[in-house]
This record gives structure tokens, C-alpha cells and sequence, in this order.
């Protein structure tokens, strides 16, 4: 019995310095899930469960790389709070819904954040701080989009569509807005109306951009110092 106890503990060890090693680069991927699931359900017309389980999902492995076992455990409480209000309240109380988003805005931007530092602090380039700076990028156009999802059903007419309010605004709608804001891309189909999507916006644009200089700037210096230490150890290499 012990030893069969012994080898579950050493099997678990080993899956947990596994997903250590892959954190990152596992939570990009549902990243990119998540990107790819949004438009089809909505282009699809399908209940909206799916894809907010996949999105506590991802933001439950987005917290897990958080240090800090309380602050860890409070943001898993409130994804678990905001998803069970999603689920048994939004539907009766539309406000209690836009606060559930809110709060899982303020959750992925935390994640992303932790991801923001854990890239910054690396010392060289691998594969691991890659994906963090990925990561970060993509948890902050999500948590936007839903703040923008949101912002929309709290105060309709925030974001128009073609000069117009826009009807049954979705996360996908949401999400697609913020990914183009952060690229600056300004396609000009969604507008923001008000002062409040406006400030938004214009900080999610600028911040989009400073992310994008600095952190290709922060990759490459590491690249040539990492380069530069290894002529200075094998000088043939």
C-alpha cells in the first residue's frame, strides 16, 4: 500500500514540474482556444455556458502561476463567485451579470500582469518568458473585450456599429473590439460613444502599443547579451 501511495505522490510530482516547465505556454494555447471558440458560438447561435466556462477556465490557469498562495486562492474564489453568478443570477439580474464581468476583467488583467513580470524578470530568452509576453497580450485584449461586453449591456450605446446602437452585443463583439483597439488597427466599424469606452479605448491603444516596443525591445537586448556571453565562453562558436 505504501509504495503504490509513494508512486501516485512521485507521479503527481512529476505532472506538477511538468505543467511548471509548460505553464505558459499551456495557458497561450487556451488563449488561442478561447479566440477561436468566441466568433463560432456566436456565429453559430449557441448558448453562451460554453464559452463561459472556458474563459473561468482559462483564467483559473491563467491565477495558478500566482506566488502568493492567498492572493491566489482569493482570485480563484472570485472567478468561482462570478461564474456561479453567471450561471444562476445573470439571467434574472442584468446588473449582477455586467459585475460578474467586471470582476473577471479585473482577474485576467491581474493574470496577465503576474505574466507581464514573470517575462520582464527573465535574464535570458527561452521558450517559458516567450509565452508569458504572449499570454499577457492576449489576457488583456480578452479581459478588455469583456469589460467592453460589460460597459455595452450596462450603459447601451456605448459602442455604436455603423453610427447605430448595436443589438444584442456579444463577448465575441467584445473581444473583437478590444484585439483591434490594442492593435490600433481601427477598422472603424465599432465606435466608441461615451467618455467612459472613449478613456478606455484610447488607454487599451496606448498600452497596447508601449507593450508591443517595450517588450520586443526587452527580447531582443536579452537575445544579444545571451548571444554575446556565449562568444565570450567559446570565442569559435
Amino acid at each position: 500500500m505504501s509504495k503504490i501511495v509513494s508512486g501516485l505522490a512521485a507521479r503527481s510530482d512529476a505532472v506538477a514540474n511538468v505543467y511548471y516547465r509548460k505553464r505558459y505556454a499551456i495557458l497561450f494555447y487556451l488563449l488561442l482556444l478561447t479566440l477561436v471558440v468566441s466568433p463560432l458560438r456566436a456565429t453559430l447561435h449557441l448558448r453562451s455556458n460554453f464559452t463561459d466556462l472556458l474563459l473561468a477556465a482559462t483564467l483559473l490557469i491563467a491565477v495558478l502561476p500566482v506566488r502568493a498562495a492567498s492572493v491566489r486562492w482569493t482570485l480563484w474564489i472570485l472567478i468561482g463567485i462570478a461564474l456561479a453568478g453567471r450561471f444562476l443570477v445573470s439571467p434574472l439580474n442584468p446588473t449582477i451579470s455586467s459585475f460578474n464581468l467586471v470582476i473577471w476583467t479585473l482577474v485576467g488583467l491581474l493574470a496577465a500582469s503576474n505574466a507581464l513580470r514573470f517575462a520582464l524578470r527573465a535574464i535570458s530568452v527561452d521558450s517559458a518568458h516567450i509565452y508569458a509576453a504572449l499570454s499577457a497580450y492576449l489576457l488583456a485584449g480578452i479581459s478588455f473585450g469583456i469589460f467592453y461586453w460589460a460597459l455595452e449591456h450596462s450603459w447601451p450605446g456605448s459602442l455604436l456599429y455603423a453610427g447605430a446602437v448595436v443589438e444584442n452585443f456579444s463577448e465575441a463583439d467584445g473581444i473583437y473590439f478590444s484585439f483591434v483597439t490594442l492593435a490600433t488597427l481601427g477598422y472603424g466599424d465599432f465606435v466608441p460613444k461615451s467618455d467612459l469606452a472613449r478613456g478606455l479605448a484610447m488607454i487599451e491603444a496606448v498600452a497596447g502599443q508601449l507593450y508591443l516596443a517595450v517588450m520586443v525591445a526587452r527580447l531582443v537586448s536579452l537575445y544579444v547579451a545571451g548571444a554575446a556571453a556565449k562568444r565570450n565562453i567559446d570565442p569559435q562558436a
